[in-house]
């Protein structure tokens, strides 16, 4: 097994011994046993305060809402919200902590929230002259495989992405804390308790780990490899599956012909994936009790798939199928994609790909330093 750096605490446990502990976590971070970090935290060491990030300390909160702070009644522990009226840590926050500490599993996708929630932090710690600690867990799509254009960070920089990444890059969130501290300035002590061992091509379902969902609508680690390629349509009208099953596996809309799309993506042969016409009736978000149309993503093979470029493919040939049909939330598909090409039809799908692989090769040489784990 695979273990997180929850689990090789107690060889890092004079690091956070005689401090009082500020966690950052969610009901993902747990440890190869599924105890939760904050009881491992408070039974073995001084924590004080917990801060939840999007979705809230329990996970229960749908995407986009505002948390509230609250108080932990099990451990009778303030909860500082972290995706409220702030994405920041208050004044108040630091009186009570000597160190922060993050445990959260992440999805290797650069427009998943929890990755800004880190940075900030550590910005927020530094300002403060508070240490933060990361307790590094796999990244459950690998870590072999950049995908996506870099964001055009002058122009679509938000909390859906921060820094000039490509969609998919391939760090584990250990990695990506050193990468954001010293390519940003950010000026944070930072300490990186490592996995195990993580070779980079490994994907979750090798790491012999249980999967906890790190937000609502990543409930299987599959979802969490079509998510590289189908969030992009929260960006337009068509349903990503949210309030099914299968969020991010299922793409549809009442208005199109799912034997069409399905037959004109599988013509393409991408590899790794098959397409299923499939035909579903949302329970909330877009067209709640609305019966839709589209496909669902089947992954054949995990490691050869590439979904960025399959979720590029998918909002093609919706485009071509029905162009009048197809209405786009620009701006928020802009910061999505990361920057406005394709929307403003300055590029075509084909050449976005192209740039978005030259792009996405240079990212992964140019993070190379800040790898903890061989290849």
């Amino acid at each position: 097994m695979t273990l997180n750096g929850i689990d090789q605490l107690p060889s890092h446990a004079s690091l956070l011994r005689g401090r009082r502990l500020g966690l950052i976590t969610n009901p993902s971070g747990v440890s190869a046993s599924l105890e939760a970090t904050a009881d491992i935290l408070a039974r073995d060491f001084t924590l004080t305060a917990l801060f939840g990030p999007e979705h809230g300390i329990r996970g229960d909160a749908q995407a986009g809402a505002a948390v509230p702070d609250a108080r932990d009644t099990l451990l009778n522990l303030p909860v500082f919200s972290l995706h409220g009226r702030s994405h920041h840590l208050s004044d108040e926050a630091f009186s009570l902590v000597d160190m922060l500490v993050y445990d959260i599993q992440d999805v290797g996708a650069r427009f998943y929230t929890y990755l800004y929630t880190l940075a900030y932090a550590m910005a927020d710690a530094a300002r403060h002259h508070v240490p933060v600690t990361v307790l590094d867990r796999v990244n459950p799509v690998g870590c072999a495989v950049t995908e996506g254009p870099l964001l055009d960070a002058d122009r679509f920089a938000s909390f859906v992405g921060a820094y000039p990444m490509p969609t998919r890059y391939a760090l584990t969130v250990g990695e990506f804390a050193r990468y954001a501290n010293e390519t940003f300035g950010l000026g944070c002590e930072l300490h990186v308790i490592p996995c195990s061992q993580h070779p980079r091509d490994q994907l979750f379902a090798e790491t012999g780990q249980l999967w906890v969902a790190p937000s609502p609508n990543i409930p299987t680690p599959e979802a969490a490899l079509c998510y590289l390629g189908t969030c992009i349509f929260e960006g337009t009208n068509l349903s990503e599956g949210r309030g099914t099953t299968l969020p991010f596996q299922l793409v549809g809309a009442p208005f199109l012909d799912a034997t069409a799309l399905a037959r004109t993506l599988n013509a393409l042969r991408l590899p790794g994936l098959l397409f299923r016409p499939a035909h579903f009736t949302p329970t909330f978000s877009k067209f709640a009790g609305e019966l839709c149309h589209g496909v669902q993503l089947h992954v054949t093979d995990p490691h050869a798939a590439r979904p960025f470029e399959a979720g590029i493919r998918l909002f093609e040939a919706i485009r071509l199928q029905r162009p009048d049909d197809l209405i786009l939330k620009p701006e928020h598909l802009a910061h999505l994609l990361g920057d406005d090409r394709l929307i403003t039809g300055a590029e075509t799908a084909g050449q976005l790909l192209q740039r978005a692989r030259l792009e996405a090769a240079q990212f992964a040489e140019q993070t190379r330093k800040f790898h903890l784990y061989p290849r």
